[in-house]
C-alpha cells in the first residue's frame, strides 16, 4: 500500500484552516499524562530517594534498592571510551570540537561604561552553577545529545552538570556513556521519566538539585518540566520533531526523500513537510518515498508519521514558500533552492535554517557545530536554539554617581508618586536634599 501524505494548495481559501489542523499537536495537556506527572513529583518531593528508587524500578524494569546504585561511576563512564571502535571515538572528538568552536563564538562577556557625570552602568555575565541535563532514551540512544546539551553549558563556565538517563531494563548505551565521558559531564544517574525531572528539580539526598533542566524528552518528561519550571529554569517545552524542506524543483528527489525520512523515522508524531512550486516534482518525491521505504529499518514509524502528520504543500512561488514557512515556525527548515541566500532573509521563524541542496539537516544533527537542541511546535516564533546564553545569567550594574542621583531623582520621583509609590518617590528625594544640604553648608 502507498504512503498516503495530506496535501494542501496554498492558493485554496481554506488553506490557513487546513494548515492549523495538520500542525496541532496538543498531547502535553492530556489529562492523564499530566495526573500521572502530578503524582511523581510530588512523591519524589516528599520521599525524596526512596521515591526515585521506586519508580525507577517500576517503569524502567529495574531492581536496585538504593539510589547510590542509579549513579555511574566515574570509572565506568571512562572506560566506556575505550569500549566503543575507533571510528565511533574519532566521530565523538570530531563533532565535540566543531560543537565548541562554533558555541565559542556565543560567549557573551561582561560590560560597563561610563557617563559624563562618573556615573557607571552595565551588565555582569555570569555562568549558572548547577545544571541538569536529561538524556533520552526511549525508541532511540543519542550520544550526539549529551554533547550539543553539555558542550555549550562547559563554554558558557557552568561549575556542575548532572545528567540523567533512563535504562530500561539496565541496559545502557555505551556510546550515550562516552559521550558523557567526553563532554565531562560529573555525575550521571540512570533515571528517566518525570522521577528524574523532580529529583533534579527538588532535589534528594543523592540527586543534587539543579538550577536549570535542559534536554528533550518523551511526553511526561516535558511536562513534568512545564510543571517544574519556577522552581528551576527549563530550556523548552520540546514536542515532536519536525522539518519543512522549501525545494524549487531541481534537487534530486531521493535526497528530499530521504530528508523527510530523517525527521520522521524519530516517532510517530514527528512532522515531515515538503514544500513546492513544482508539483511534478512532488510527485516524484513521492514516488521515491515509496521506492526507498521498504529498506528502512524503522520502515513502520516512518510510515505512521508521514500518514499521521506529513504534509505536501503546493505553492506558486518561492516567496509563498517563505510565508509557509514563517506560519509553521518549524524546528528545522531546509532551502533546497537554486538562491538561498535570496531566500533566508524572508524566513523569520526557523530553529535551525540549511542553506542550499548539500545542506542536509541531518548534518546539524551530529556535527555541523549549532546545538541540534531547537524550538518546536511553532515557538520558533519566540524562542531560539540552544547555546551558551542558556548557561548565563545577566545582571544589570548601576553605580550612580553624586551627580547623577540628584538629576535622577526629580524623574524617579515624579513617576514614582504618579504610580503611588510614595516610599519609592521619597527614598530617590532623601538622597537628593541630603545632597542639596550638604552643598549649601560648603
Amino acid at each position: 500500500m502507498p504512503v498516503v501524505i495530506k496535501q494542501l494548495d496554498y492558493a485554496n481559501t481554506d488553506f490557513r484552516s487546513e494548515l492549523d489542523k495538520a500542525l496541532a499537536w496538543d498531547s502535553i495537556s492530556d489529562q492523564a499524562v499530566q495526573k500521572s506527572v502530578n503524582t511523581i513529583l510530588a512523591d519524589v518531593r516528599s520521599r525524596g530517594d526512596e521515591a526515585v528508587v521506586e519508580w525507577t524500578n517500576k517503569l524502567d524494569g529495574l531492581t536496585v534498592d538504593s539510589a547510590a546504585a542509579l549513579e555511574i561511576s566515574r570509572d565506568e563512564l571512562k572506560e566506556s571510551l575505550s569500549k566503543i571502535s575507533s571510528e565511533q571515538a574519532v566521530a565523538l572528538e570530531k563533532a565535540a570540537g566543531r560543537i565548541r568552536r562554533y558555541h565559542e563564538k556565543q560567549k557573551q562577556d561582561s560590560w560597563q561604561y561610563s557617563e559624563s557625570d562618573g556615573s557607571v552602568f552595565g551588565q555582569k555575565v555570569t555562568p549558572i552553577d548547577r545544571v541538569g541535563m536529561y538524556v533520552p532514551g526511549g525508541k532511540a540512544s543519542y550520544p550526539s545529545t549529551v554533547l550539543m546539551d553539555a558542550i555549550p553549558a562547559r563554554v558558557a563556565g557552568v561549575k556542575e552538570i548532572i545528567a540523567t538517563l533512563p535504562t530500561p531494563g539496565g541496559a545502557k548505551n555505551t556510546l550515550v556513556l562516552a559521550a558523557l565521558a567526553l563532554a565531562e559531564v560529573d555525575r550521571v544517574f540512570t533515571v528517566g521519566g518525570a522521577q528524574a525531572i523532580a529529583a533534579l528539580a527538588y532535589g534528594t539526598s543523592s540527586i543534587p538539585r539543579v538550577d536549570k533542566i535542559v534536554g528533550p524528552g518523551n511526553i511526561y518528561v516535558a511536562t513534568a518540566k512545564k510543571a517544574v519550571f519556577g522552581q528551576v529554569g527549563i530550556d523548552m517545552v520540546a514536542g515532536p520533531s519536525e522539518i519543512l524542506v522549501i525545494c524549487d524543483g531541481q534537487t534530486n528527489p531521493d535526497w528530499i526523500a530521504m530528508d523527510l525520512f530523517s525527521q520522521a523515522e524519530h516517532d510517530e508524531d514527528a512532522q515531515s513537510i515538503l514544500v513546492s512550486n513544482d508539483p511534478a516534482f512532488m510527485d516524484a518525491v513521492a514516488q521515491s518515498i515509496e521506492r526507498l521505504l521498504p529498506d528502512m529499518p524503522r520502515r513502520d514509524i516512518i510510515t505512521a508519521s508521514l500518514e499521521k502528520r506529513g504534509i505536501f504543500i503546493k505553492v506558486s512561488d518561492l516567496q509563498e514558500a517563505a510565508e509557509v514557512c514563517n506560519l509553521v515556525a518549524p524546528e528545522h527548515v531546509e532551502l533546497s533552492v537554486e538562491d538561498p541566500e535570496s531566500l533566508l532573509g524572508e524566513i523569520r521563524h526557523a530553529g535551525a535554517i540549511f542553506l542550499g541542496r548539500y545542506s542536509s539537516e541531518s548534518l546539524g544533527d551530529y556535527c555541523a557545530g549549532p546545538s541540534h537542541v531547537l524550538p518546536t511546535s511553532g515557538t520558533a516564533r519566540f524562542s531560539s536554539a540552544l547555546g551558551v546564553y542558556d548557561f548565563q545569567k545577566r545582571s544589570s550594574i548601576i553605580n550612580c554617581s553624586e551627580e547623577a542621583a540628584r538629576e535622577l531623582a526629580n524623574t524617579a520621583s515624579v513617576l514614582a508618586n504618579a504610580e503611588g509609590l510614595i516610599a519609592h518617590a521619597r527614598a530617590a528625594e532623601l538622597r537628593n536634599e541630603e545632597s542639596e544640604g550638604s552643598q549649601e553648608k560648603g
